[in-house]
């Protein structure tokens, strides 16, 4: 597939007489931007080679290009912007905004500008003298081609998939296109029922989106009545070749795919802006932060962010609370009423028993940023210094905000300054939602929260802290980590049983009578604290706790005990399932004795005794 290239600037010379600091903070993006496409251009060589390991690499270099690039830029201009005494803007900016008007990607230059000159002149709040505020800088667009491929069609049939298969450059990597085409197109009429025979045209974005050890096209149908569907097909790279994994039609499932809770894409394109709009059609309730972050561009997701949260603050109601749920120990947390994001304040003291602090909390954060999350990890954005009114927080939340983090919050005058803070997507603390929804819903989500744990063991990742409030639960009931405080490798915590007391004395004592080591976990002590009494209890007990523990003993057996115990492991799985765990059982046993109660012929085929 092709990509736009990104229109030339007019070869700036930053040493050049002529030149100014604008010249310099455009140079100094186009360098960046050259490093940030030059790491994403290697996902289709890493896809290709089946270099999953590599592409991990990759990932977490792109993520330093942004911050490097601006510590560069601010060394070089230091000491030589000056805000501008006057109400009218700073030259630097005026001329930077017609340096790039022209630009596909405009606004995330506009971005990099930003960042560059508040770290220069120290800016605190927003001075749109110097940086462009809410309106963003002025794009100049100009007539080109469209960013899609348009591919006609008479209806869903297997010539279109293969067209669709074509325009990726992969085709003769495919392992039987022609076979997958036919089943992709069966897959996909089954979806769209009547819809089907209405398709006139595909138009597909000409880059793959890559993640992990996946490539996605990404497409829309157009009916001829001129509405338009979402078309995303998953490839996997097997080893007998390229094969589709899904069709996916459904709008929910592709929202699931661009989820917050997921790693960057790497899409090859120098025109997000466009392809931000292309994205739109196809997830027209997904906030647009969410898609420039999606695709790589976070540091302007944040800026787009900071706007959408401006805009809903224009309403004079609008005012700052406390979030539902039980208070957190590490972070005050709170929410502005109709809008889909949390805010959270690290407090200047943590409450019993939490011993971590603050530079620890921080640093957890930023694993999280730079790791894979694998739908199980809200994504979270960092911001400094934000200014609100003083009478945009309700005054119990600001009492607590002045009196639990000074370190953080701070008033002048009518203005509330916060120094640091971390934003994420607001979901449903899950200790709310059980409580609320009724048995069915309930029991979804506790089999999801074992999915999650379980998830995030395969990314050995362990939450530390299991409790429900912990988690939340998406408005497409996905069960998501969000408490970040306790986390930590799965292969750095050490399971262990609990010792059994020797005497009257050990049984009653209200305090451990052995040692226990910082990262020792003991996980027959959780269900009793994880899920309240009843039939939710009764869903996780069955097998599911159980099954989520093999997962965290299979990633951590480099860590884990020498004898493991899994007790009722085949409830409410047979067949292939059963079989799959039979198979994990006896990888788990190599080198340790693995005891497994089970009433299933699958498993126990697997044991030595």
């Amino acid at each position: 597939m092709q990509t736009a290239a990104v229109e030339p600037s007019g070869a700036i010379d930053p040493s050049s007489p002529s030149s100014g600091p604008a010249e310099e903070i455009l140079c100094a993006y186009e360098a960046y931007l050259d490093g940030f496409l030059a790491v994403t251009r290697r996902a289709e060589g890493r896809f290709l080679r089946r270099q999953w390991a590599e592409g991990q690499r990759d990932a977490r270099e792109r993520l330093t290009l942004y911050p490097a690039a601006i510590d560069r830029a601010v060394a070089a201009l230091r000491g030589r912007l000056r805000a501008p005494a006057g109400a009218d803007d700073a030259e630097f900016k005026t001329r930077f905004q017609a340096l790039v008007a022209r630009r596909p990607d405009a606004e995330v230059a506009a971005t990099f500008f930003n960042s560059v000159v508040r770290r220069v002149l120290g800016t605190r709040g927003v001075d749109a003298r110097t940086e462009f505020t809410a309106d963003g800088v002025d794009v100049q667009a100009a007539e080109g081609e469209p960013l899609h491929r348009a591919l006609a069609a008479d209806g869903v049939n297997a010539a279109l998939f293969v067209e669709l298969f074509r325009a990726t450059g992969l085709l003769d990597a495919f392992a039987d296109a022609e076979a997958d085409a036919a089943a992709c197109a069966d897959a996909a009429r089954e979806q769209l029922g009547e819809e089907a025979e209405g398709v006139g045209a595909v138009e597909a974005l000409p880059f793959l989106f890559y993640r992990n050890k996946a490539a996605y096209v990404v497409a829309r149908l157009r009916l001829r009545s001129g509405e338009v569907r979402p078309l995303v097909v998953p490839l996997e790279h097997r080893p007998e070749g390229v094969r589709p994994d899904a069709v996916l039609t459904d709008r929910d499932e592709v929202h699931r795919v661009f989820s917050f809770a997921r790693s960057y894409f790497h899409a090859h394109t120098a025109r997000p802006r466009d392809t931000v709009a292309f994205l739109r059609t196809l997830m027209p309730v997904k906030p647009v932060h969410e898609l420039y972050t999606a695709i790589g561009h976070n540091r302007h997701g944040k800026t787009a962010l900071y706007r959408e949260l401006m805009e809903h603050l224009t309403d004079p109601a609008a005012r700052f609370e406390r979030a539902e749920g039980v208070r957190g120990l590490v972070m005050i947390v709170f929410t502005l009423p109709g809008y889909a994001v949390v805010f959270k304040v690290i407090r200047d003291v943590f409450g019993a028993p939490k011993e971590v602090e603050r530079e620890q909390v921080m640093e957890k954060y930023r694993l999280v940023f730079a790791r894979d999350r694998v739908g199980r990890l809200a994504d979270a954005q960092e911001f400094e210094h934000l200014q609100f009114p003083r009478d945009r927080f309700d005054p119990d939340l600001l009492e607590e905000l002045l009196n639990g983090a000074r370190s953080s919050v701070i008033e002048e005058g009518d203005r509330i300054v916060i120094r640091h803070l971390y934003t994420e997507r607001r979901l449903r603390p899950l200790d709310l939602y059980l409580r609320e929804s009724p048995p069915p819903a309930a029991e979804a989500a506790v089999v999801e929260y074992g999915n999650a744990i379980r998830d995030l063991a395969c990314a050995n990742i362990f939450p530390g802290d299991l409790l429900l409030k912990n988690f939340g639960v998406s408005r497409h009931g996905r069960v998501i980590f969000y408490d970040y405080d306790e986390l930590a490798l799965l292969t750095d915590v050490r399971f262990r049983a609990l010792p059994r007391a020797r005497n009257d004395d050990e049984e009653m004592s209200a305090v451990p009578f052995f040692w226990v080591d910082e990262q020792d976990v003991f996980p027959v002590q959780w269900l009793p604290f994880l899920v309240p009494a009843g039939p939710l209890r009764d869903t996780a007990s069955g097998g599911e706790l159980s099954r989520v523990m093999l997962a965290l003993m299979s990633v951590a057996a480099e860590a884990g005990p020498a004898t493991l115990v899994f007790d009722e492991i085949d409830a409410g799985v047979g067949g292939q399932t059963a079989r799959a765990v039979g198979e994990e059982l006896r990888t788990l046993a190599a080198g340790r004795q693995v005891i497994c109660i089970t009433h299933l012929p699958q498993i126990a085929a697997f044991a030595e005794t």
